[in-house]
């Protein structure tokens, strides 16, 4: 049966776990942890997968995600132990601007101030503020 390619999804979680039709790219996780770099710029243009890639690494590396290799069982990354080791032994902070979208510096800025880029929370059974809902970074 034809996997559905899902239109919009930049939750990396949400696309495996639904098993929606996914392009691995997982190889990226080995060539940027390799290279060793301190800082990494990710130009693309729009709709180029960048929150996507951002996601995959952050559910790859989060301690939130220790144990969850069946996001990453069957694909590039998985083969070497090395980086089966690596997954789930870091602490992530994930924070994303697609929401921040304006034509106008200052209007921007606001949003950005706002915390617009934050990810929105769930409330956990005790009413705290639990997980990420997917798909509103």
């Amino acid at each position: 049966m034809a996997r559905t390619v899902a239109i919009g999804i930049q939750d990396y979680e949400q696309l495996i776990t639904n098993d929606y039709f996914y392009i691995d790219k997982t190889d990226f996780i080995r060539e940027w942890w390799g290279s060793g770099d301190s800082v990494t710029l990710i130009a693309r243009p729009r709709r180029f997968g960048k929150t996507l890639n951002m996601s995959m690494l952050e559910k790859f590396f989060s301690v939130e995600y220790a144990g969850r290799g069946d996001l990453f069982e069957g694909l590039d990354i998985w083969k070497e132990e090395k980086y089966r080791n690596l997954q789930g032994t870091y602490p992530v902070i994930s924070l994303s601007f697609a929401r921040i979208k304006d034509d106008d510096y200052q209007k921007a800025r606001a949003q950005i101030a706002a915390g617009a880029f934050l990810p929105r929370f769930c409330a956990g059974a005790d009413g705290r503020p639990s997980r990420p809902v997917c798909g509103h970074f």
